[in-house]
Formats: C-alpha cells, structure tokens, sequence
C-alpha cells in the first residue's frame, strides 16, 4: 500500500483495550521495536492491534569532523620549527662561531687575571708562602651568555668569585680595577657601587662585561666550583647572596630543562617577541631575563618531548590562561616549598629555582600587567591554529605599533652637558621609573612605558626620550607639573653625581616629530644599575691596610656608596 505522506511511517499500536500495567511484559528478543504482548491471566485472546501514520524522526547525523591525517601535522610541525630557525639565524639571534670563540677567550682571560690578582691579595696579607700559592678566585657566567641565549651584540655577566679575606671596596673595587686599567685589551672600565648588586663594567677586547663580586668562607676557591653546594653558601654576606642567586638560578634551570637545545632556541624567539612587542625590561615593569628563562623552562618541562614551535605555541596558551598571581615554580626535588600566595606582593609572582624563599625581582605594575597579559594573548591568537594559512614568525615578533594604538603620551626627557653624564643619569633615573609609572597610573589611570630609548634631534645637548603611551582613563591627564615635582624629589635623593634635565609632558602622537619614529625602535634589555662618575673628582692614594707603605691604587675622595 503506497503512501501519500512520505513523511511519515506505518506502525503497529495496540487497539482500544482496557488492561492491567502489572500483566505488561517486554516484548521477547526478535519481535519489532515498540510492540508488546499482553499476558491476560484468564487467558483471554491478545489485545488486537490497528496501523496508524506516525511522523518519521529523522536519524540522527554525527557532526561531519575534518581528520587530518596525523604525518601531515608531523610534517607541517617539522617545517613551522626549521621555518623558525632559519629566521633566527636571518635575524642575526644566534652568534657565528668567530664571535662565540672571543667570548670564551675573554673569560679564560679573565679567569688568568683574578688568579693573579688574589694571590697578590693574599701577599699584601703576608699569608705564608704555601698559603699563596694554593689560594685562587674563579669566574661563573650568568645571564643570557650563562644560558647559552646570547646574540652576537650581547653582553657576557660574568661574577667574580673569591675568598673569605678578599674585600669588596678595596680589593675589589681598588686593586683589581687597577690590574684591569693596566692591560691593553680593557677600556671603558667603571665601578658601580652604589646598586643592589655592585659591579664593575668594562670592555675587554671589545665585548662589554659586567663583573659584580661574591666572596665565600673559604680560604681558596676551586675552579671546577659547585655553587649549588650548600656548603658553599653558608654565612655569606647579603650582597654576595644576590649575586650568586643568578648564577645558582641560571645553573638549576639548565639541569631542569629535558632539552637544552630546544629550551634556548626558545628563549632567544620569546625575547626577541618581548623586545619587539615591547614588554621586556624590568626598569619599566615589564619581564626581565630570569622571569622569560623560568616561564620558557616551566612550558618546557610541563612537554618535554614537544618540538620548538609546539613549545611557543604551549608558552601562549599556558601564560595566557595563568591564573595571576598563582606563583610559577619549576619542578626542583631540590627546592623545599614555597611560600604561599598571600606572601607575595606581585602581580605575576616567579620562583627561583632551588631556592624556598626567593622570587625573580619585579618592577610589574597595574599598567605592565595589562600590557604582558594583551601580548600573551595576542600570541595564543596567533599560535593555537595549527593549520593557520597565514602564520609568519616575522608577523608574531613584529615591532609594536605605539601610534596605532595610543593618541597620547607621555614624554620623558633626559639630558646632560656630556655623554658620560648623560649615562649616569640615565642610569639612575631609570632605576627609579617604577615610582614615576606608580605616579602616571595615579593621575591618569593606565600607562605603556615603553622601554625603547629616543633621542631628540632638535636638543644639541645629549639626551635620551622616552614615549610612554597613555591609555584613556577616568580623567584627561593635561597637567604633569605636580608629578614631575614629586618624582624630581625622588632622583634627587641619593645621586651623587652631576645632575642632569628630567621633564615631563605630554605629547599628541600627531605632533610627534617624524624624526621620532617610536614604531621601529628595538628595546634592548636595560641595565639595574648606573655608575658613579670619578673624572670630575679629586683622587686620592690608597695604601694597604696589612702593609702600610704599599701602593694599591686610586680612589675617589667623596666614596661612591657601596
């Protein structure tokens, strides 16, 4: 019998019958789907049943599910991660094996010259004979020539290590800067003493140094040593505590890392997108070196076996969709727990590695926060499509776009009468910016503190410039006159030197001059310290505590603070 609905299907219901439910029973295995029999206990006949239409109920389709069959992923993996590579060797990231060879000639240099220098040390002592000639000091690196990130215009941090007898401010900061004034291949040297972490700075053979100093209780210090053993670090000084803290740090990470090459391949492209996209330095308040290397090795040991370009894409996600200021801490058998949440003051809190009670140092404010965060999740955008057609490195690393994004900004500009000045004062001022950014966010509400360095060409004195980007807030912020007032009060106090210009004001992006192209800028990582200027001061000799007639050197008469 045909159908006139096709919509609709013939089924088999039971007839008009009154019955008991409890004498209803499943129908038996093989009978169709929906009809039953009715056991009638008098054995009456089976309820007769009747055809009806009823609607017919479309099947159900699965969602159609594009597959991609897994070697073309491994494939396009494989070629996301050379792609990468290669831009960075374009990119001049990686160091050609000319310049990786000065740079540990350098070091070894170096290493001749403190052995030479603490004995002399340890002769001016009178120490016996035997004593002298089994003393040494040693070098460790740190910071990105430690982790093996270096570029080719890099810096190499290189701490000096010595014994217990050999002080900071004269056999440091005196009798080794002298022996290092002496030798042809060193220029530029300067001591910076008044810092967290003193040091001196140099060039040697044309790579810049900075040498900051950590002294152990120990009479001789091993070439070979293990600054991760305990025994090493107990009863040290403050000072010395800190400067070894970047070395220990840089060494656990290394050791924590399941592979090394791809965890520095990685790095070198994070901060190079942190420098372009101008959230890198931790004067402004945004990420430093340590907090990229512990965020890197984080992704790393959470996807040991995952390819470069699966573990930037990881990065993104992960820190995108942090729960700040949940702490990040590496996985250290070596490393008690932690301190708890509420201990810590910071927005988007790091351990060290290896350590139960230090966190990596941040500038980070409401402002920076924001302006990390927006980045990260630009980059999750921009990485999580696998398949993405469009997807370039040079587009994920490319030079934030300050004009585009802000009408307004902030100008800070520094100068002095010379360019030795200007660098002292730079160097302090920028210390300091995390109070001027706290005083920006009370006036106007979010701030970009750009951290690329500008010079304007219209000033004949040396200067420097900063942007710094404003973002509309709860009030148009015109007047700066009372901040730059609070903020010169804030310099002023305990800089040593000759003091140069600071001057606020704002600036429309449209007025900028088209000399100042702040769109192109690459940020280079700022230094946390500055140094004291010696060449306008009278010097005077300085002799030998434990031989009172010998020579060691020159010093400043008003003494930098140490």
């Amino acid at each position: 019998m045909a159908y006139a609905c096709t919509n609709h299907r013939r089924a088999l219901v039971p007839g008009p019958q009154f019955f008991d439910l409890q004498t209803a029973i499943p129908a038996p295995l093989g009978f169709p789907p929906g009809s039953f029999g009715v056991v009638n206990p008098n054995l009456r006949p089976v309820v007769p049943q009747i055809e009806v239409l009823v609607p017919v109920t479309p099947p159900a389709v699965a969602p159609f599910r594009f597959t991609v069959n897994p070697a073309i992923l491994m494939r396009m993996d494989e070629e996301r991660t050379q792609s990468l590579l290669q831009f960075m060797a374009n990119d001049g990231l990686v160091p050609s094996a000319e310049e990786e060879s000065k740079r540990t000639e350098v070091i070894a240099n170096l290493k001749q010259i403190l052995l030479a220098w603490i004995k002399k040390v340890a002769w001016q002592r009178r120490f016996p004979r035997r004593l002298i000639s089994s003393t040494s000091a040693t070098i460790l690196t740190y910071g990105s020539y430690g982790l093996g990130v270096h570029g080719s215009e890099s810096d190499v941090d290189a701490l000096c290590v010595g014994p217990s007898f050999a002080t900071m401010n004269e056999d440091f900061f005196i009798v080794l800067r002298n022996m290092l004034q002496n030798r042809p291949e060193v220029s530029e040297i300067h001591c910076v003493k008044d810092a967290k972490v003193p040091l001196m700075r140099f060039k040697f053979n044309g790579i810049s140094v900075d040498l900051p100093y950590a002294k152990l209780k120990v009479n001789s210090v091993p070439e070979d040593l293990d600054i991760l053993n305990p025994f090493f670090l107990m009863n040290i000084d403050d000072t010395s505590w800190r400067s070894l803290s970047g070395v220990r740090a840089n060494i656990r990470i290394l050791q924590l890392v399941p592979n090394i090459e791809n965890f520095q391949a990685m790095l070198r492209c994070l901060k190079l997108w942190a420098k372009r996209r101008g959230v890198y330095g931790n004067l402004h308040g945004f990420l430093g070196g340590i907090h990229m290397a512990v965020l890197a090795a984080y992704v790393c040991q959470l996807h040991p076996n995952a390819s470069i370009n699966i573990l930037i894409s990881k990065f993104f996600e992960t820190f995108a969709l942090w729960r700040w200021p949940t702490p990040v801490m590496l996985q250290d058998e070596m490393a008690p727990m932690g301190v708890g949440v509420s201990e810590v003051h910071s927005l988007m809190p790091i351990m060290l590695p290896c350590s139960s009670r230090e966190y990596c140092h941040s500038n980070i404010t409401k402002s920076t926060f924001n302006r990390i965060r927006s980045e990260l999740l630009r980059g999750h955008a921009m990485t999580r499509d696998f398949l993405r057609p469009d997807f370039a490195w040079s587009t994920l690393v490319e030079h934030f776009q300050y004009t585009k994004k802000y009408v307004r900004f902030v100008r800070v500009f520094l100068s002095a009468s010379d360019q030795d000045e200007l660098g002292d004062w730079v160097g302090w001022v920028k210390s300091r910016f995390r109070v001027l950014i706290l005083k920006v966010e009370e006036a106007q509400g979010l701030c970009d503190p750009n951290p690329t360095e500008y010079v304007d060409p219209d000033v004949a004195d040396p200067n420097v410039v900063f942007y710094w980007g404003l973002q509309p807030g709860r009030s148009r912020f015109t007047d700066v006159d009372y901040v730059e007032e609070d903020f010169i009060k804030s310099i002023n106090h305990g800089f040593q030197g000759p003091r140069g210009i600071f001057e606020l004001s704002i600036v429309e992006a449209s007025a900028l001059s088209k000399n100042v192209k702040i769109d192109s800028g690459t940020a280079e990582e700022p230094k946390a310290c500055w140094r004291m200027p010696e060449y306008n001061r009278q010097m005077k000799p300085i002799y030998s505590q434990h031989m009172p007639h010998y020579f060691v050197g020159y010093v400043a008469k008003t003494e930098d603070r140490g």
